[in-house]
């Protein structure tokens, strides 16, 4: 799908998601909410673009959502929700993954401080993390052992 969104530059770009049909509706109310209250986003690309690599894809701040992948968790292998187009990320950068002492990506170090609001993070009661309450979903930066700040899927997982 392509949405709308607003840059860290403060302009409208139109950038693409890969999601499940199912999700639709709901992606374009968060979005068309983001959008409304200029909440940035630095990029929005399919996982492809980065041949697949979340990693790569994680660096570069890139905003995505389909990703045929097993989810990073302790236990049994099993499939991200990113893996059934149920779930985005959003910001990477601002909104790291903390798995143990590893920051994914690493440029996220600088954000660990949630208490240090800054322009596209993910904090408890803003914009984002609302929208995508709204709908219903889950957020990863809710998440006791290792807190994900970017993540958001149907069923908080």
């Amino acid at each position: 799908m392509r949405l709308r969104y607003v840059g860290f530059d403060g302009r409208s770009h139109v950038g693409r998601l890969v999601v499940n049909e199912r999700v639709v509706r709901d992606v374009v109310d968060v979005f068309r909410t983001l959008y409304g209250a200029r909440f940035p986003i630095r990029r929005m690309r399919p996982i492809d673009v980065y041949r697949g690599s979340d990693d790569r894809s994680a660096a570069a701040d890139n905003t995505s959502a389909f990703n045929c992948r097993r989810a990073v968790a302790p236990g049994a292998p099993s499939w991200s929700m990113h893996a059934y187009g149920l779930a985005v990320d959003v910001d990477d950068v601002e909104n790291p993954y903390l798995e143990g002492r590893r920051v994914i990506p690493r440029a996220g170090a600088r954000f660990l401080d949630r208490t240090r609001v800054r322009p596209g993070m993910a904090v408890e009661g803003n914009v984002l993390v609302r929208a995508f309450d709204r709908v219903g979903w889950g957020w990863g930066g809710r998440w006791s052992g290792s807190p994900d700040y970017q993540h958001f899927s149907t069923n908080g997982r």
